[in-house]
């Protein structure tokens, strides 16, 4: 019985679960630009990921991006497509690599790497070795966009 259960600690902690809290943006791993495993173990909450969606000094990902779910809020952009309909177009773990990202699976794409942390050019010093989004606003952002349908 002491075996069973040191062996499933054991598995729980290889894991990289929430016992060994966030995955580190140089740890993320992708695969064909997709990012299979949770960044924190946890499940995205669609109501959070919402309100980074829409803050302008989080996601503000409406600075580039429409959707109808959004109408109540101004100034959506178009650069980037449409969201409407994206959680039919994309898995959870295409979308989780896209926001984390993009430039994995968009070549060329301006939108900007939400959980990244080095690799950057000219970057102020406050800003130096952080993400955008925290890994749980990312499995957030990725949680409401799997609500549009």
């Amino acid at each position: 019985m002491k075996r069973l259960i040191i062996t499933a600690v054991v598995a729980v902690v290889g894991t990289g679960s929430a016992v060994a809290g966030p995955v580190a943006p140089s740890a993320v791993v992708f695969k064909e630009g997709a990012v299979e495993a949770s960044l924190t173990g946890v499940a995205g909450d669609p109501a959070a990921g919402k309100k980074a969606f829409i803050n302008r000094k989080q996601g503000n990902c409406l600075a580039c991006h429409a959707t109808s779910d959004l109408k109540d809020q101004p100034f959506h952009g178009e650069i980037g497509p449409a969201l409407d309909g994206v959680a039919g177009r994309w898995t959870t773990a295409q979308l989780r690599g896209i926001v984390s990202n993009a430039k994995n699976t968009f070549e060329g794409t301006i939108m900007p790497a939400f959980y990244r942390d080095s690799g950057f050019h000219r970057v102020k010093k406050k800003f130096k070795g952080k993400t955008i989004l925290t890994a749980q606003q990312v499995e957030d952002v990725v949680a409401y966009l799997k609500t549009l349908k």
